[in-house]
């Protein structure tokens, strides 16, 4: 069977298991819509966690961005797992125990107030919204490698059967759906793993694969890795931040707390029955989300290995990576690289007229090295390979039996579907429980506001799928800004509204709108106003990375210290927070019990 039958075959089973759990699971009331009734188990919700957590940007970027990045790719594995260690430790207890089936619900009734409630609408608006771009976009990429259509017709089908199955079905059909994809998503992530492995090491576990001798040359992996990379004008693999260490830092932490204060993640707490199994089911989730994540540095590593491998032969004999023929012919690549060639995202240039591939870093600094690549007659690299391929083509580029390729895509497109079903529930929870039923209609029925969810949901999905399809300008860094935007607005707040007795509404309102406003100033201001000046960046914070060296993505630490700051400066100079409050806020802490907290 020819690899595109098989890719249909398998793809086609996971959506029909996808679907067929969702009607057996479809919500028939508002607690089965937003928290799954609430009798969720904490392995299932663990399982299911893990899936919402683990996305597109987890699947199929995080491996590719370590390849490219080497050991500068770890802010991704530190800051993600950090931050659910944060979220098991000082958010999820809690917020189970206050037993609202929102974070906007919980920051309304916290702070005592509907602006406050709407406030953090927007905040989670806004940084969900910016989630779920790269979700679409993830799904429009794995279609049309792999399914034979177009990016476009893609998005088109990922929209129906998130609509099937997150309608009808809410978070009760979500959920369990969840578990289903984690299983494909894990399976599709590690089976590949363990071959490439195997292929270049012997080792079954790419955990430690990645520290074995290869098979080729009896060298370490990482070792043989860091002279290929140097030789051909790469910084070295395993030492290179992200940046400078101060940016390495606050990227991490940007992370962290973004990791903690994503909307979508937190709902997930309200479907255990007790504040015990939240605690239970985050623990559940660090060692699902493990499995993937300690295998992402192997994936990473190796498939840098592999690609270099195959545009130059002697990577793997330790010869001369400048002698003519050690370059792969134009005419010879392999089949794989020819597919990815067609969506745009693996491009060739014959710069220098050889018909052959020189693939190597041009711009490099050492001046020794690239004057070495000008006597060998290279006239510039001539091929680009986006970061995002690198997973998806792993099993193409080590030749891996074609079912194994469908697994694959069938893994990325549930990684993609999981998460972008999770946002747009916290999407539609926000504004049908918090705006209609919270601030503008609070005596709608039940039955209505049931209604106006599924209404939401649907209207959340067709616009997710006109980003999908028309991203902005800045969608290259959404996964990072969505990070960025939780951590600066939400996550504070969230905070000071456990921990502290004396925080009052208007300094967590101020508090929020100033996090939110600090980061998308520096994020657009670095970028540049393409709005303002047609295709010329403006920049406003004194050139590129200009505040200490600090990029956009890792701004999310910044904009929340000035959070936490202005939010305690304005309730130090403004009424303290009702008596009731403040006994609500001791109540929540008080570890036993679960449900609803109060103050009385």
């Amino acid at each position: 069977m020819d690899l595109q039958t098989i890719t249909y075959v398998i793809v086609g089973l996971s959506f029909a298991l996808y679907l067929g759990i969702a009607f057996w699971a479809r919500a028939g009331s508002t607690g089965e819509f937003y928290v799954a009734g609430g009798g969720v188990h904490p392995v299932a919700n663990g399982m299911a966690t893990a899936a919402d957590w683990m996305s597109a940007a987890s699947f199929i970027s995080m491996a590719g961005l370590i390849a490219n990045m080497g050991y500068g790719g770890s802010v991704f594995l530190m800051g993600w797992t950090g931050g659910y260690v944060l979220l098991a430790m000082l958010l999820a207890p809690y917020l189970r125990k206050f037993g609202k089936f929102t974070v906007p619900q919980f920051i309304g009734d916290r702070y005592y107030s509907n602006t406050a409630r709407t406030v953090a609408v927007i905040c989670l608006l806004v940084a969900s919204i910016t989630y779920v771009i790269g979700q679409m976009t993830g799904v429009g990429v794995a279609f049309s490698r792999f399914l034979g259509v177009s990016a476009e017709v893609g998005i088109y089908v990922g929209m129906g059967i998130v609509f099937m199955y997150a309608v009808f079905g809410g978070m009760k059909g979500i959920t369990y759906t969840q578990i289903a994809q984690y299983v494909v998503l894990i399976f599709a992530y590690t089976i590949p793993a363990i071959f490439i492995s195997l292929n270049l090491t012997g080792n079954p576990l790419p955990q430690l694969g990645l520290g074995s001798d290869m098979l080729a040359n009896g060298q370490p992996m990482l070792a043989t890795l860091d002279k290929v990379v140097t030789d051909l004008g790469f910084s070295t693999y395993t030492t290179t931040p992200a940046g400078s260490y101060l940016n390495t830092f606050f990227y991490t932490i940007s992370l962290m707390i973004g990791t903690a204060g994503l909307p979508h993640v937190i709902i997930r707490f309200f479907t255990v029955p007790t504040v015990k199994d939240a605690r239970s089911s985050a623990g559940w989730a660090l060692v699902f989300i493990a499995i993937l994540y300690t295998t992402a540095p192997a994936v990473g590593a190796m498939a840098r290995y592999n690609l270099h491998a195959t545009v130059n032969t002697n990577v793997v004999t330790g010869g001369d990576l400048f002698a003519p023929e050690a370059q792969l012919p134009n005419e010879q690549k392999p089949a794989w690289m020819g597919r990815w060639e067609t969506t745009g995202l693996l491009t060739f240039e014959d710069k220098n007229g050889d018909g052959r591939i020189q693939y190597y870093n041009d711009k490099s600094k050492d001046e020794a090295f690239l004057a070495k690549a000008e006597a060998a007659g290279w006239k510039g690299s001539e091929m680009t390979v986006n970061a995002d391929i690198m997973v998806l083509a792993n099993p193409e580029i080590a030749l891996l039996p074609n079912w194994v390729i469908a697994l694959v895509a069938a893994g990325g497109l549930a990684a993609a579907l999981s998460t972008a079903a999770g946002l747009l529930l916290a999407i539609s929870s926000a504004v049908s429980h918090d705006l209609i039923k919270g601030v503008f209609n609070p005596n709608i029925s039940e039955k209505n506001e049931l209604l106006a969810g599924k209404i939401s949901m649907a209207g959340a999905i067709v616009l997710a799928g006109y980003l999908g399809l028309n991203p902005p300008g800045f969608a290259a860094g959404t996964v990072a800004l969505a990070f960025g935007i939780a951590a600066s607005s939400l996550f504070p707040v969230i905070m000071m509204g456990i921990f502290s007795k004396t925080m009052n509404s208007t300094g967590a309102i101020v508090g929020m709108l100033t996090g939110l406003v600090v980061t998308l100033f520096y994020v657009f201001a670095h970028k540049g106003i393409l709005f303002i000046k047609g295709t010329e960046y403006v920049e406003l914070v004194g050139g590129t990375n200009g505040f200490f060296g600090i990029t956009p993505e890792a701004f999310g630490t910044v904009g929340a210290i000035c959070n936490f700051a202005i939010a305690y400066l304005v309730s130090k100079v403004t009424a303290p927070p009702p008596e009731h409050i403040q006994h609500l806020v001791e109540n929540v802490r008080t570890p036993r019990g679960s449900g609803m907290a109060t103050g009385h």
